[in-house]
């Protein structure tokens, strides 16, 4: 176990919001709210929620337990420790107080008390809690848990005072969480508290603008406007071919693959490469549509088509990224000697929200002649019946240039979060 050394910088405190202080003292023995059993803070993304939540989750422990468990859970380890771990352990440190952190097997422990950390990413992720008795848990972007494990940690909070902390921005106004927790909080005893960009005091007003330029349609409703709305229509709202699609691109520094693979439906290839602008090219296109041409090619013929097509360009891409659920043609390719075979990061909202916002910030192009591609872009539009059921997916219709865009767009994370970042 690994020992809290002062290597960590501290948390730099600044002014609290109003909303702020309310999440910071709301089990307080002054406050109205004590007996409550749980809060939920929701709202605009960089509204001041998290970092309020965590502090207050913190001390609330630490104040009122000793040699108690606590679960600290996102919606990914990787996720848990960027978005929670990180700034916890700078607060830790402007309070003056060690920790032991066992990074492999995910927990810390602060005085007498211990916090174990999981991710949530699938309905599995529940059986982990199993077994555990808590004293209180901390939920990161919570709306994005799957049900199960949501009642499975509620449920494992069993010792006496215990209270839950969550936040989450906001997702469909059909979405279970929303309809089970924050609509019923008056009668389950939870103080629901809804956060703006506003709310946040320590963002410029440029900052704000940088914020509301990335997104568009739905994701600007939720994430800057902090509303539960549907996704409804075109899922790429904001691209056009006046604005998005180009002739020329400029020198490429870095070029990769992305792959959406079919056996009855097309598979597509996609050629991205980084511009020495910083903005990101789709540069060619092939694709296969079995049902037009009357016949179906096997893995080795993808794999051989995709090595003459590379050929033709005359390059060897630093990455090839593969939909994960072409396992078979991922061994294919493999067989063949090709490099830097990658299965693709294939999370559908985050992806789709990241392309949504490098469309919008100009910082994504699509060469002509993917004309496959374009006609794709205007036709990929959200599922109604799986909004029905508060879930938020692409029709499976003319989806799969979209599909390896995304894919190659989102698995780069070094990528888009450096030319996002710049964009501002």
């Amino acid at each position: 176990m690994s020992k809290n050394r002062n290597k960590i910088a501290s948390f730099k405190y600044r002014p609290f919001s109003r909303k702020q202080k309310k999440v910071l003292t709301w089990w307080t023995e002054r406050s109205p709210y004590k007996d409550h059993d749980m809060l939920i803070a929701d709202g605009a993304i960089r509204s001041g929620k998290t970092i309020s939540c965590i502090d207050s989750f913190v001390t609330w422990s630490l104040s009122s337990f000793e040699n108690e468990t606590f679960i600290i859970a996102g919606r990914s380890m990787g996720a848990l420790k960027r978005n929670v771990l990180q700034p916890l352990f700078q607060i830790l440190a402007a309070k003056g107080l060690g920790y032991q952190y066992n990074r492999s097997e995910n927990f810390f422990v602060v005085g007498s008390n211990t916090y174990y950390c999981f991710g949530a990413s699938n309905e599995a992720s529940q059986d982990v809690l199993q077994g555990l008795t808590a004293a209180g848990a901390y939920a990161d972007e919570v709306a994005l848990f799957p049900k199960s494990f949501v009642e499975q940690m509620i449920g494992r909070c069993s010792v006496d005072g215990a209270k839950i902390f969550a936040n989450c921005n906001p997702q469909g106004p059909k979405h279970w969480f929303k309809e089970q927790y924050i609509d019923k909080a008056n009668e389950k005893k939870i103080l629901y508290l809804h956060f703006t960009i506003n709310d946040n005091l320590t963002l410029a007003e440029r900052v704000k603008e940088r914020y509301r330029r990335m997104f568009t349609g739905v994701f600007y409703k939720r994430f800057i406007q902090g509303l539960w709305v549907m996704a409804e229509g075109l899922i790429f709202d904001m691209f056009s071919e006046e604005d998005n699609v180009v002739k020329e691109h400029p020198k490429i520094l870095q070029h990769w693959v992305t792959i959406d693979y079919g056996t009855a439906n097309p598979t597509v290839f996609l050629l991205l490469g980084l511009g020495n602008d910083n903005n990101i090219y789709v540069i060619d296109e092939w694709r296969w549509d079995s049902k037009a041409k009357g016949r179906q090619k096997t893995d080795k013929e993808y794999s051989q088509a995709l090595s003459v097509w590379l050929r033709s360009h005359k390059l060897i891409p630093s990455y090839i990224f593969v939909d994960p659920s072409a396992k078979s043609f991922i061994l294919q390719l493999n067989k063949d000697g090709f490099k830097k075979i990658v299965q693709a990061d294939n999370s559908v909202q985050d992806g789709i929200r990241v392309v949504s916002s490098m469309f919008g910030a100009n910082h994504l192009y699509v060469h002509k002649r993917c004309d496959g591609l374009i006609k794709e872009l205007y036709a990929y539009v959200w599922d109604e019946k799986a909004q029905e059921r508060g879930e938020d997916k692409p029709m499976k219709v003319d989806d799969h240039g979209p599909d390896a865009l995304r894919y190659g767009i989102y698995s780069r994370p070094s990528v888009w979060r450096n030319i996002l970042k710049e964009a501002g």
